[in-house]
Order: structure tokens, then C-alpha cells, then sequence
């Protein structure tokens, strides 16, 4: 597949940063997914990254998706997604957007306060509504909890308004927060889930729906997924009519996608200047600086974003692929391309000091919160994507679009 406009050798952005997306990596992920955590339907969380062929390969896997506005509705709707696939997981929506739920067929939504069910009550009276209750995100890379999530103290009196207003409440969900690595959160958060359940008995509801969230990391993963089953057979025994469903997001897109930039320019001092006090503005800056052709602004708003740091590795060394394990390092700053002085990559990390202009960096694990949030900041073009199965920086497209600037 062609996913770039590269111009040819001389025109302007003949040097384009570019994606590699392995879309078997994305497969590999669900079939592990299905294997240890056969019970729960992974709705994808589009908002991770809505990549059309990401979007494409997982719908035609079956999974459900997790969308939070009608944008991601409507895309995820124009693959033929059957409607009852899709939850609208923000608890906080514009009344416009419950509204054209309601036509669009999507049904599933969920929310955290008495407002929202008087809109819902108004704009698709006949959705089945998941209460979001609030739970221990303290350890995880986001904290979502800072902003959704009821207190279990006041679920009963949402639960009583949605009875007066003739809602049908289905169930439950939570989020652990994004890029959760204590995998205990999980235990604490069904126990939380399976008090709302009783409180839902209390109400006169009859819950069949569990939605345990995201926060999903593939290095804990097994860890997590053990957790889940043994704390779900503790607190739900009986799981006759109860549906369980999850919103994995950088699960399944975080190691799929790495990212080649190329080096646009390099400042080292000369003997002269690496003596002067004007120019050793800060003593503890690195004195070589490279300036790639994406930044925070791009690709790495990860960093501000999604509190991640990033680290390159050399691709190409002086046109060559084969960079000799030898080579010197020293400390040195990567910068992004844009005239802002917060566009800085790494501050400090370890490269050859002989990278020159035209030479080739890679980041690795580039899938997730990355291309959904760039943006064209100084007139910078969002780097586009090469598809491959599995022959990564290695493939033959690859390797022409970073020797000529062709894909």
C-alpha cells in the first residue's frame, strides 16, 4: 500500500518524515487479547488512534469501538460497524451530539452526573445507559479520574433520577486511567463496580453490562488480564446475562507504529566557540543539537500529551544502513522543526556526534495519542504512514522512501 506523497529528490519535503505501521502487530495483539481475556469484548478506543486501516482490520476482527464524539461515531459507522458495536463512552456530551446518537442507532452511553440524564432524557430517551463511577487512577499515567467518574455515594441518587426520568440503565463501566501500570487497580475497581451493581438492584435495575475501561499495558498485560479473571469470578460469580466489554486503546496501537525523521540541520560548536561564554548559554545543554523533521507540535505531542520520552536510534549513518556498533556516543538534544524553543524532542540523549544532515533517526512504540493530536503548527505537514506486515524499517518500500524519498 502507497500511503505517502514524497516529492521527488529536490523538491520541497523530498525528506518527509514518515509512519511504519505493522498492521500484523495489531492483529497479533487482538488473537492475544481473545486468548487471555476470552470473556471481555475489546471495544477499541478510537480516540488512541483512528487510523483508517487500524479502524478497518479491527472491525473486520469483530471488535467494538469506544467513541467519545460523533466524528468518531461517523467513522467508525462508514465501515459498516453495526451500530450496537459502538459505545459513546464520554459521560459529558453536547446535547447536539446525544441527539444524533439517537439517529444514528447507538444506543450505548454512558454518564457520571444528574445533567447529563436530563439530556439524555430530552435527546434519545431510549438509550441504555452505563454509569461511570469513579475509581483508583492514582497510579497511572493519566488520571482520568480528575475529570469523570461518580463517586460510588452518589450513584444511588443518579440511579433514582434516571428512574424518574423513565431511563434504562444497563450497567456499569469505569476507566483505571490511561497507561496503567499497577495492575491492582483492577481488583479495586470491580470491587467498586460490583457495590454500583447492588446499588442498580436497589434501584429497581436489573445491570447486565460491565465495562471495565482501558489503561491496558502491553508489558503488564498478562499480569493484568490474571487480575481481571480472578477478580471478576470473586465479585461476579454468576455471570448468566452479563455482558463484559473493555475500551483497550494503546494496547493494541503503541508498538505498531514507529516513526522515521530525518535530520534537517545540526549545530556543534567549533574549538573556537566551545570556549566562549557567549555562546555556553546554559552549561548543562548538551553542545551538539540535531533538528528533525517533526517535533512536539507532530508526532512527539505524546511528550506534553501523554507525559511519554520518547529516545531515538540511528537508521541511516551517512547514507549507509549499517551503523557500526562502535560508533562513538555522546550527549546531545534533539529538536523539532518548528520556531519555537518548547519544540525539543530529547533534552538530552545519546547519539553519534557524526550524524549529519540527511541522515535518518527512528522511534520506536509511536502508535498511540500521537498522529490523532498533531497538528500543522508553522505550516508543518502531520507525517503520513507506510503499511507494512511485519518487514517494519527493513521492507523494500521502507528502505526506497529513506534512500530517495520515494514510497
Amino acid at each position: 500500500m502507497r500511503a505517502i506523497e514524497v516529492a521527488a529528490d529536490g523538491e520541497p519535503d523530498a525528506e518527509r518524515a514518515f509512519f511504519v505501521a505493522d498492521l500484523s502487530y495489531v492483529y497479533r495483539q487482538h488473537i492475544r487479547w481473545k486468548t487471555l481475556l476470552p470473556e471481555v469484548e475489546p471495544f477499541y478506543a478510537v480516540k488512541c488512534n483512528p487510523d483508517p486501516y487500524v479502524l478497518r482490520l479491527l472491525a473486520a476482527l469483530g471488535t467494538g469501538f469506544d467513541c467519545a464524539s460523533n466524528g468518531e461515531i461517523s467513522q467508525v459507522l462508514s465501515l459498516g460497524v453495526d451500530a450496537r458495536r459502538v459505545i459513546f463512552a464520554n459521560p459529558c456530551k453536547p446535547f447536539s451530539f446525544v441527539r444524533q446518537s439517537a439517529k444514528a442507532g447507538v444506543d450505548m452511553m454512558t454518564f457520571d452526573n444528574t445533567d447529563e440524564l436530563y439530556k439524555v432524557a430530552r435527546g434519545h430517551p431510549g438509550a441504555k445507559l452505563v454509569v461511570r463511577i469513579l475509581t483508583d487512577d492514582s497510579k497511572s499515567l493519566c488520571r482520568l479520574g480528575l475529570k469523570y467518574g461518580a463517586p460510588l455515594v452518589t450513584v444511588p441518587a443518579l440511579l433514582a433520577k434516571a428512574k424518574e426520568l423513565n431511563l434504562n440503565v444497563i450497567g456499569v463501566s469505569f476507566h483505571v486511567g490511561s497507561g496503567c501500570f499497577d495492575s491492582d487497580a483492577y481488583s479495586d475497581a470491580i470491587a467498586r463496580a460490583r457495590m454500583a451493581f447492588d446499588m442498580g438492584k436497589a434501584a429497581g435495575y436489573d445491570f447486565s453490562l460491565l465495562d471495565i475501561g482501558g489503561g491496558f499495558e502491553d508489558a503488564t498485560f498478562e499480569r493484568a488480564a490474571s487480575i481481571l479473571k480472578q477478580s471478576i469470578q470473586t465479585h461476579f460469580p454468576v455471570r448468566e446475562g452479563l455482558r463484559i466489554i473493555a475500551e483497550p486503546g494503546r494496547y493494541y496501537v503503541s508498538r505498531a507504529f514507529n516513526l522515521a525523521v530525518n535530520v534537517i540541520a545540526r549545530r556543534a560548536p567549533s574549538a573556537a566557540e566551545s570556549g566562549s561564554r557567549e555562546t555556553d548559554v546554559d552549561s548543562e545543554q548538551p553542545s551538539i543539537m540535531y533538528y528533525i523533521n517533526d517535533g512536539v507540535y507532530g508526532a512527539f505531542n505524546c511528550i506534553m500529551f501523554d507525559h511519554q520520552s520518547p529516545q531515538p536510534y540511528v537508521l541511516s549513518l551517512k547514507g549507509s544502513f549499517h551503523v557500526p556498533a562502535s560508533e562513538p556516543l555522546s550527549a546531545c538534544s534533539v529538536w523539532g522543526p518548528t520556531c519555537d524553543s518548547i519544540d525539543v524532542v530529547c533534552p538530552v540523549t545519546q547519539l553519534p556526534r557524526s550524524l549529519s544532515v540527511g541522515d535518518w533517526l527512528a522511534f520506536e512504540n509511536m502508535g498511540a495519542y500521537t498522529i490523532c493530536a498533531a497538528s500543522q503548527f508553522n505550516g508543518f505537514q502531520v507525517s503520513n504512514v507506510i503499511y507494512t506486515t511485519g518487514g517494519g524499517f527493513g521492507s523494500a518500500e521502507v528502505r526506497e522512501a529513506l534512500t530517495s524519498g520515494k514510497a
